[in-house]
């Protein structure tokens, strides 16, 4: 692992131009609004914490898992793989590559099983079509795509040191890193450095909580007006969030989003 988030390969290969995504998503994007197109993120990120958590995998596992799905449809169709596969296989790799252990091939479909039947059935009336053998293809796909580069560095640990640094990180701590948490959701950790999204999160954590940090923000050698940016893309998903039902809307979508042209064996 590279100790040094700039001479890592998240740092030289995975932070990408906005341009770059919105050039990739054309095909999705003509088929799907970009409200739709948003919504089908947060139901993937969902899908993947809910199998994360049915799991029992640690939290960073789980941002992992979900950071490898947006590094694959940052460079690819949702057409190019049905996200009711990739969702298991990033949990699959994360789990390996955040040293959490090896999940076992039987219990990795089990689980995946049981989510879709009990919490996703509005979306994926059939059982889980997938078998391991599927999982292990795709995460040959996904190590290709992402060119084997696997080391992530999350918000977490800035988010800690900032807030210890500023004071009362018993207040404003909890709701930042939930912010983070959001923000996964998000294009944030496509674009900013992980440092810049901390950041983020506690001036919003700030904000929202009454707490005057003005001056300590002040004197942060940072450009505010990327901090101001991440923002605003993470009040745009909570503002999506609030007229978004899922039950309601995720059906319609998934059947007019582009399908993936070669059907799981039955």
């Amino acid at each position: 692992m590279a100790a040094n988030f700039w001479k890592s390969s998240h740092c030289q290969q995975w932070l990408l131009e906005k341009q770059l995504l919105d050039q990739v998503r054309q095909d999705d994007l003509a088929v799907l609004s970009e409200d739709e197109y948003q919504k089908v993120m947060i139901f993937i990120a969902g899908l993947v914490q809910a199998l994360g958590e049915q799991l029992k995998v640690r939290q960073q596992v789980i941002g992992t898992a979900t950071m490898y799905m947006k590094r694959f449809y940052s460079r690819n169709s949702l057409g190019s793989v049905d996200p009711l596969l990739l969702a298991p296989t990033a949990i699959f790799l994360a789990s390996k590559v955040e040293e959490f252990g090896v999940i076992s091939n039987s219990r990795l479909i089990s689980t995946c099983q049981a989510v879709v039947k009990n919490r996703f059935a509005f979306a994926y009336p059939q059982e889980f079509p997938y078998k391991i053998a599927h999982v292990l293809e795709c995460e040959f796909f996904l190590l290709e795509l992402m060119d084997c580069c696997l080391v992530l560095y999350h918000p977490y640990r800035p988010l800690l040191h900032y807030a210890h640094d500023m004071g009362e990180p018993e207040r404003v701590l909890p709701l930042a890193w939930k912010i983070v948490n959001d923000s996964l959701r998000t294009d944030v950790h496509l674009l900013y450095p992980p440092y810049q999204i901390a950041l983020a999160a506690l001036h919003m954590a700030c904000v929202m909580l009454n707490r005057d940090a003005k001056q300590w923000f002040a004197e942060l050698s940072v450009d505010m007006d990327k901090i101001m940016e991440i923002t605003r893309q993470i009040l745009a998903l909570y503002t999506l969030w609030k007229n978004y039902d899922e039950k309601r809307d995720i059906p319609a979508i998934l059947n007019k989003m582009p399908k993936p042209k070669t059907a799981p064996d039955k």
